[in-house]
């Protein structure tokens, strides 16, 4: 059956995305959504165990990326993973499953909510230790040109990370030798508690340092899902192409605070509310009316998306806990765990 469909309207601008790739997008930020408001509903009643780092208001980025990107490319993220690797294509029963440390997990509940990683789905890991992996991104950049692959590695690392030196060591390797890599800094304004304009001597702390590696000076609205979408296609032609990596810094506000642990009350008053007016929901499920997608369509699909998250929801509920026999699995290359000299 043919989509319902509104009367046609102008389009705003060029329309190079197309409605698939669109209803792709508008799923995609959906499901990271509901996903990871569930993963805060779940922490509340105490089957999340540890502490959690939400990307809600942050969607866009993740969507955008991972809709431009190739199943053979790779993704490194922070300990802020949950949207990257759901936007990946990895199952929400496994990544929520991963949270509630239950065998039925990403990782058979070993890594939890920090650890993220599907090497199946391109996702090559979650990091906690700030920057520690740029540099491995580098590498797997070096990888592939080495081995004369057309992949490309995508990194995603928080404000606060241009002020450690990794950011820095990274991107001159990458822009002297070429590298297939692309740097994605998700600005959103606080580095932990700290706000980033506080304690960095330049206005964009990503974006006016590219300059002294070579590169463009690239900022774009982190919360537009079709401006990151294009800008990554951009990136990812440049970098297939032999011409080296890009830095772009994704403009963007997290609506919680940086932890569970932090309930976000240094930001100034209203802060919160202005940025929730430029929510990454609201400004795509205006641009999909804009190009004159039925509200019906709009509608069945945000509801398919919450279907799925109280269908993983119950499977991880009854799934079982790990095996204690798995433990000591998996800790060394060779599968073992003792210690060696």
């Amino acid at each position: 059956m043919a989509r319902p469909r509104k009367k046609p309207v102008a389009s705003p601008g060029n329309d190079d995305i197309g409605e698939d790739k669109r209803l792709e997008l508008w799923r995609k930020q959906l499901e990271i959504r509901h996903c990871e408001q569930r993963a805060y509903d779940l922490f509340l009643q105490n089957l999340v165990k540890g502490t959690s780092h939400l990307s809600l208001g942050q969607e866009a980025i993740a969507a955008g990326f991972a809709a431009a990107m190739r199943p053979d490319d790779k993704s490194f993220c922070t300990y802020r993973g949950h949207a990257h690797t759901l936007a990946r294509g990895v199952p929400m029963e496994q990544m929520l499953g991963e949270l509630m440390q239950r065998d039925c997990g990403l990782m058979r509940g070993k890594g939890g909510s920090m650890h993220l990683t599907s090497i199946d789905h391109g996702v090559m890991g979650s990091y906690a230790i700030i920057g520690a992996h740029l540099p491995i991104a580098v590498g797997s950049a070096w990888r592939a040109q080495y081995l004369g692959h057309d992949d490309v590695t995508v990194v995603f690392f928080g404000d606060g990370t241009t002020n450690i030196g990794a950011f820095h060591e990274a991107l001159n390797y990458a822009v002297v030798f070429k590298l297939p890599v692309v740097f994605v800094c998700e600005n959103n304004l606080y580095m932990e508690y700290t706000p980033i304009g506080a304690i960095t001597a330049v206005e964009h702390p990503a974006a006016d340092r590219a300059g002294a590696y070579g590169l463009d000076k690239i900022i774009i609205d982190g919360n537009d899902a079709d401006e990151v979408y294009r800008t990554a296609q951009t990136a990812f032609a440049k970098a297939r192409a032999g011409e080296g990596p890009s830095l772009i810094e994704c403009k963007t506000y997290r609506h919680s605070g940086h932890s569970r642990a932090d309930p976000g009350a240094y930001r100034p008053k209203g802060e919160l509310e202005r940025w929730k007016e430029h929510d990454p929901i609201k400004v795509y499920r205006a641009r999909l009316a804009e190009f004159g997608i039925a509200d019906a369509v709009i509608d069945d699909i945000e509801q398919a998306v919450k279907a799925e998250v109280e269908r993983a929801t119950a499977v991880c509920k009854a799934a079982p806990l790990p095996p204690e026999d798995i433990l000591t699995t998996d800790v060394y290359a060779d599968g073992g765990w003792a210690w060696r000299n």
